[in-house]
């Protein structure tokens, strides 16, 4: 006969205590995990918000900055109409030109050191708030008092203005008077043979052109040298112009004008005559030609002649 063994009965708890061990140590790891999760997401959404907060916070400080900088500019302004000192307000607008380049990523270290900067810059302005009112009241007492030194200084600046005024004049009536003036005024033509002809006249008839007048007796004018000039000028109002046979350049209302043929004289107030021979070298353009006479800077006559 066959021997069966008994089952042991001890076995049995045995298993059932480690299953039970088993299931607890799982469901511990699963508290745990769901703990961890549950921290880190919390953990995250305060990091975001505080992200969040930290830009908004940012983004006022920074508007903070440009409301600033644009009254640091008006007060920088202001302050120098009145006379005051603004070395310190560029200095303040130099540091926060400076912070607005600056990159907007900022720890939170930062970011408070910024905000402590912008509670200066705004103290600042309240004091030069103050400097400027103070500079406006004494602004006003020195305006009060100039008025009435200007008041007594205008009276005499008046007469003395009055006085010049009254010399200027007078100088002017002499210039005007003392000016000269060219009378007698004769254009003819001469020919290689020495024959003179009015205008009009042909190419061939005119070698030289003879320009011949008198300055009238003035008794204003003082004895002095003169430079008296002549100017050819054709139809397209272009001046015969040639520096080899003796034509140059003068002043005339302030711009520089080309002359054809110019003397210097001693005017002695003798109606004295004044003859000029000019020689082209080639054929004038048929045309109406006017003649103007100039004294230095001034004109002094004028003729035509033409060229058929």
């Amino acid at each position: 006969m066959e021997v069966q063994e008994a089952p042991n009965k001890n076995n049995e708890p045995r298993k059932t205590s480690k299953i039970s061990l088993i299931i607890g140590l799982l469901i511990a790891i699963i508290l745990i995990q769901s703990i961890k999760i549950f921290l880190d997401y919390q953990e995250k959404a305060e990091v975001k918000a505080q992200l969040v907060n930290t830009e908004e916070d940012l983004g006022e400080t920074m508007q903070k900055l440009k409301d600033i900088q644009t009254e640091l500019d008006q007060k920088i302004v202001e302050i120098q109409k009145l006379g005051g000192e603004v070395t310190e307000l560029q200095k303040a607008k130099a540091e926060v030109d400076l912070e607005l380049k600056r990159n907007s990523r900022r720890s939170a270290k930062a970011l408070k050191e910024l905000k402590d900067k912008v509670e200066g810059y705004e103290e600042l302005l309240k004091l030069k708030d103050n400097e400027i009112e103070k500079l406006k009241h004494v602004n006003t007492q020195l305006y009060s008092e100039n008025r009435n030194l200007k008041t007594k200084q205008n009276r005499l600046s008046d007469s003395i203005v009055n006085l010049s005024k009254g010399k200027d004049e007078l100088a002017s009536k002499v210039a005007i008077a003392s000016q000269l003036k060219a009378e007698n005024i004769s254009i003819k033509a001469v020919s290689s043979k020495g024959k003179e002809r009015e205008s009009p006249f042909k190419n061939r008839q005119l070698q030289k052109l003879k320009v011949e007048f008198n300055l009238a007796d003035n008794k204003v004018a003082p004895i002095e040298g003169k430079k008296i000039i002549i100017r050819v000028i054709d139809e397209n109002n272009q001046v015969i112009f040639d520096v080899a046979r003796g034509s140059g350049t003068f002043m005339y209302n302030s711009k520089e004008e080309f002359y054809t043929a110019a003397q210097e004289i001693l005017f002695d107030n003798t109606k004295q005559r004044l003859t000029y021979f000019y020689e082209k070298g080639t054929d004038y353009v048929s045309g109406k030609y006017t003649v103007e006479i100039y004294a230095s800077d001034y004109k002094i006559g004028a003729g035509q002649f033409e060229i058929k």
